[in-house]
C-alpha cells in the first residue's frame, strides 16, 4: 500500500466520478504513470518491445510497401 495523500476536487466533479464508479487512487497514479514517465520505465519498456513483437508482422509489411510504393506525399514534400 502507498501513501495517504489528500486532495481537494470540486463537489460536482468528485459526483462525477463516483457516480461513473471511478476510483481515484487508480486514476491518479495512472496520471502520474503518463505524465512522468520515468516512475514505469521498465513496464513502458516491457510493453513496448510486446506491442512490437505482437505488430512486427504488419510493421515489416508497411515498411515492404513504402520500399516498393513510396509514400503517397513523396510527390508534395519541400524536404
Amino acid at each position: 500500500m502507498g501513501e495517504r495523500v489528500t486532495l481537494e476536487l470540486d463537489a460536482k466533479a468528485l459526483a462525477a466520478a463516483r457516480a461513473a464508479n471511478i476510483d481515484l487512487a487508480q486514476l491518479l497514479v495512472e496520471a502520474l504513470r503518463r505524465r512522468l514517465p520515468q516512475l514505469d520505465g521498465a513496464a513502458r519498456d516491457q510493453a513496448a518491445r510486446q506491442w512490437y513483437e505482437e505488430n512486427k508482422k504488419a510493421v515489416d509489411s508497411y515498411n515492404a510497401f513504402i520500399e516498393v510504393h513510396g509514400l503517397f506525399s513523396d510527390g508534395v514534400r519541400m524536404f
